[in-house]
């Protein structure tokens, strides 16, 4: 049994942008041994919302770099696509660019899994668009976890997605608008479904302790994991980063954003001061915050 901390959405790390096409030998190197260092022994190596042309590119440029670095290849234990299928409008977005964003295509996602040697383990879709829960029948058989996320869907569109093999929420409370129903709204839709895993990000800044707390409560305990969804930021001093073609500035905070938007485009945080906030901000044992944060993410990707 691995007793190591994985996480299952890491854009980048220390100083690392994992979306860069020039991305290196020695900046994945780099990456990996900073991971370790805060308690990371696995990640699903993340991209985000781009062109196909240039997500194949990325996945074959980082299988031929972890074929020859066994740090690497002992760290990225695969991949987690997040867009280009998400919700164009805006709020819902986040930080990807919309322009790239479109319907879930199976042709599109065979051609990603070729590039990336089989690893694709997670993607990240709304299924709201036309075409879902099809395409979430296919992930499910060839062995990827179907994650809702930047999304509005309606309690129909989620059970379609549920129907067809959906079971797990990235990063539950972001990817929204600021300003939604008070009751209506796509993140009470989501922790009302006990039949998903709900995933967050403890940094106290994406979602604050108290509204963490209330909606941790709302999950079946076994049905609510974590991660940090950081970014090149993560491990690294304040300053100018990037995720792809965004660019990105990290406060002495820790908060994340594009300059001059409100919105947040990743977090600064590592694993290991993650699992400290969860016992912090919700009280739970270190045994019960190491399984959230590490066997039961494992166990929930089938890794």
């Amino acid at each position: 049994m691995n007793h190591g901390l994985f996480d299952l959405q890491v854009n980048g790390f220390a100083g690392v942008d994992f979306q860069r096409p020039e991305i290196t030998h020695a900046d994945l190197e780099r990456a990996a041994e900073a991971l370790r260092r805060h308690q990371t022994t696995g990640i699903l190596f993340t991209l985000i919302t781009d062109t196909i042309d240039a997500l194949a590119e990325q996945l074959e440029r980082v299988e031929r770099i972890r074929a020859e670095s066994p740090s690497v290849r002992e760290m990225i234990a695969g991949y987690h696509i997040e867009g280009p299928y998400l919700l164009p409008e805006l709020g819902y977005h986040g930080a990807h660019d919309p322009r790239k964003m479109k319907a879930p295509d199976r042709a599109e996602l065979d051609r990603l899994q070729r590039a990336a040697g089989g690893r694709i383990r997670l993607v990240t879709l709304a299924p709201e668009w036309p075409g879902s829960p099809d395409f979430i029948r296919h992930l499910v058989a060839i062995g990827v976890t179907a994650s809702i996320g930047h999304s509005n869907a309606d309690d129909r569109a989620i059970d379609a997605a549920i129907a067809a093999g959906l079971t797990m929420c990235t990063h539950v409370g972001n990817g929204v608008p600021q300003q939604m129903h008070r009751h209506d709204n796509i993140i009470q839709r989501l922790l009302a479904r006990d039949e998903l895993t709900a995933v967050f990000i403890p940094d106290g800044i994406h979602v604050p302790p108290s509204a963490l707390r209330n909606f941790v409560r709302a999950k079946p305990r076994a049905q609510v994991l974590f991660t940090t969804d950081c970014m090149a930021a993560a491990g690294a001093p304040p300053g100018r980063y990037t995720v792809g073609q965004i660019e990105v500035e990290a406060g002495a905070d820790g908060v994340v954003r594009e300059p001059g938007k409100p919105n947040f485009a990743g977090s600064s945080l590592a694993m290991d001061a993650g699992l400290a906030n969860i016992r912090r901000f919700l009280g739970w044992t270190e045994a019960e915050a190491i399984h959230a944060c590490g066997e039961g993410v494992r166990a929930a990707l089938k890794l």
